[in-house]
């Protein structure tokens, strides 16, 4: 055992380190957290679990989770978002990648033959509400001035803020966010009844020949609105396992995701901003989705992988935030009601309804402004139902950002289904009962939640099991053995 002088020790997480360096089962704690795999912010359980013998009723094995160094046993957070937790957010793009890519090549129990079926990849961008500073390029490639006389930078901050933020359209741009999910709702309506007139049938004759599938993932632009990247794909009545009738082409497909996006259209009314007609802007593509091998641009595993990425990113791509903004105490209005409905100040939030001041957030002024708009448009009685103050750290967007339709492929549940399970066969494997059958067995527990993160010292440790990973996976994309 090592003994120093912590009092000579100024960072506090190096002396925590070293407190549990100094653990006399300092072995299981570090094995504790390698087995995260460089989780930044796991969960903390208490509690314990049985296995036993159904039929025999012999305790086989138990566990405790006072057992451990630090009295809770440790899972891993499961957040997709990168800037939360790079390790969970990176299996979440796997799990992401893995379904994306079985709805076009086959696998994961759907058949090989889907990657026969007409497929389009089409990307449905939210309107204009205000000039905005860009990075122009004329069609040989040379860079052209922006409308400011400037010629930015790649990486220029100013890049997707308004040229005048006076008569930018921010509410406009807010109630977009809000109501993208509504969009694409309507959207696929109008894809179903598109299809159906161009193949001169009725929607209920058309359903009855074949079925549309779909998988979508949003992503902000550098503005701060969200827009989409869908799969698109048509199969036969059965779904996966059946094509389409031959006339049921990609072009009819195309054609149809043109005319159902022109057509769609969210009225929003209210008296502080008058009546608004929501839309997708003109700036609609969408390419046919080739096999692998083929040397085109949209091949089905690009594809997968270009959905994948964007399904880990969030409103803080875009320079906002990954968190909350919204009081949970008072539920964002500002005040608690007594039982006989008399309004007290939230003593949490000083009466704001906000966790932080708007003036301190470290945002850019264009990300400020959207979520003050958030703000100042949750307090309005016909807003209300869109929790802009919630989702005030989204800049209005509530929706979830990867979706499917039901028959497109697997689901992520079917995928972490069989990754428990492989985890499972480990541990068992590793406990010396490689051969117990888990059909006679019954597993016993309870659990509960004692809070999130690690201790400062632990957090150094996590931090270099994530470093150690990610050097791994440079040294083999580099080729290494």
């Amino acid at each position: 055992m090592v003994t120093l002088d912590l009092r000579h020790v100024a960072s506090p997480a190096v002396r925590d380190l070293l407190h549990l360096v100094n653990h006399p089962d300092f072995d299981r704690a570090q094995q504790q957290i390698e087995r995260l795999g460089g989780c930044t912010e796991p969960v903390r359980l208490t509690g314990h679990t049985t296995t036993v013998d159904s039929a025999t009723g012999e305790v086989l094995r138990s566990y405790t989770s006072s057992a451990e160094p630090t009295g809770s046993l440790l899972t891993t957070c499961g957040n997709r978002r990168a800037s939360r937790c790079p390790a969970c957010s990176r299996i979440y793009a796997a799990d992401t990648y893995h379904l994306i890519r079985a709805g076009l090549s086959g696998g994961k129990n759907v058949p090989d033959t889907v990657r026969t079926h007409p497929r389009v990849f089409a990307t449905l961008t939210p309107p204009s509400f205000g000039p905005v500073h860009n990075r122009l390029t004329t069609p040989g490639g040379d860079i052209r001035p922006c409308r400011c006389r400037k010629l930015h930078d790649p990486t220029d901050a100013q890049i997707g803020t308004p040229l005048n933020p006076a008569t930018y359209d921010y509410a406009g741009a807010v109630l977009f966010n809000a109501h993208a999910s509504a969009l694409w709702a309507r959207f696929t309506t109008y894809l179903r009844r598109e299809i159906a007139a161009r193949l001169g049938m009725t929607q209920k004759a058309a359903h009855a020949v074949l079925r549309i599938s779909f998988a979508k993932v949003a992503e902000y632009q550098q503005r701060g609105r969200v827009h989409f990247h869908a799969v698109i794909r048509l199969d036969g009545p059965d779904g996966t396992s059946q094509p389409p009738p031959p006339y049921a082409t990609v072009t009819v497909l195309t054609d149809a995701v043109r005319a159902a996006a022109a057509r769609v259209r969210v009225t929003v009314e209210s008296d502080a901003v008058g009546e608004r007609e929501l839309g997708w802007g003109e700036q609609l593509d969408v390419r046919e989705i080739t096999a692998f091998g083929t040397g085109a641009e949209f091949t089905d595993q690009a594809v997968a992988a270009y959905v994948a990425k964007y399904a880990t990113k969030s409103a803080d791509a875009s320079g906002a935030l990954d968190r909350a903004l919204f009081c949970r105490p008072c539920q964002g209005r500002g005040a608690t009601l007594l039982p006989h409905g008399t309004p007290l100040p939230c003593t949490a939030c000083d009466g704001t309804g906000q966790a932080g001041p708007l003036p301190r957030l470290a945002v850019a002024r264009h990300v400020r402004q959207m979520i003050r708009t958030c703000w100042e448009l949750g307090r309005l009685p016909e807003f209300a139902h869109l929790k802009l103050r919630k989702w005030a750290h989204m800049l209005g967007f509530r929706g979830h950002f990867s979706t499917k339709s039901r028959h497109y492929s697997t689901t992520l549940g079917a995928l972490r289904d069989a990754r428990r399970a492989w985890r499972t066969e480990q541990a068992r494997t590793h406990a010396g009962m490689p051969d117990l059958d888990p059909t006679t067995t019954l597993v016993v527990g309870h659990w509960d939640y004692l809070g999130s993160g690690y201790s400062a010292g632990a957090a150094l440790l996590a931090a270099r099991v994530w470093h150690s990973k990610e050097l791994e996976r440079q040294f083999a994309a580099e080729g290494g053995c």
